[in-house]
């Protein structure tokens, strides 16, 4: 993990201009239809902090959190709300959020780091919210361009899920990269719904 942020610190500027224009409306407002209005998100490795804004500007209350440094301070100035820097594994919130938005983050974690995590965002989000997360369609799981990449199909992500017995995918679906000349990377999308079953 050390690799990657390494490589957001440095590149942080870059990474930003790469992103901050992208339409990204059809997704976040996938994510919005499923809760109410003026629910609590995290937006959990927010980045250029474009999502925290939009989701900001739609009336939502929301936190945001990055593990570089770099990108928080740019975040906090571009959504005007003091964006915090932590690790995903340093997540230690019960039952506060209505919605979790893991955008193109959770990604980073090799998968012996990603299961506790997403028991950690399990127990962040209140009985019968939601966790929107995204990972490059595939099965590589190792270093690419200076950070580590953990990608799932829909099936390899079900069987990885299995005993995260909080959390059912409610929705997934396959999208292209919207970043220009990247149209030809796909992404899965998944939207995953905490049980009110115990």
């Amino acid at each position: 993990m050390n690799d990657t942020l390494d490589y957001y610190n440095q590149n942080a500027d870059k990474f930003v201009k790469g992103t901050f224009f992208v339409d990204f409306t059809d997704t976040q407002d996938r994510f919005l239809n499923d809760l109410k209005e003026g629910s609590y998100i995290l937006d959990f490795g927010c980045g250029s902090g474009r999502d925290t804004k939009y989701f900001l500007n739609q009336g939502y209350g929301v936190d945001a959190i990055d593990g570089s440094e770099e990108l928080c301070k740019i975040a906090s100035v571009y959504t005007g709300i003091t964006v915090k820097q932590m690790l995903f594994s340093e997540l230690n919130e019960k039952e506060r959020y209505e919605g979790i938005w893991a955008c193109a983050s959770i990604l980073h974690l090799p998968k012996s780091e990603l299961k506790p995590v997403l028991q950690k965002m399990a127990a962040a989000v209140k009985d019968g919210g939601i966790v929107y997360t995204s990972f490059k369609y595939g099965e590589f799981e190792g270093k690419r361009n200076g950070r580590h990449f953990t990608d799932f199909t829909l099936e390899s992500f079900q069987e990885f899920m299995h005993d995260v017995k909080e959390l059912q995918i409610t929705e997934s679906w396959i999208t292209c990269d919207v970043r220009p000349e990247r149209g030809d990377e796909k992404w899965l999308n998944l939207i995953l719904r905490k049980s009110n079953i115990h």
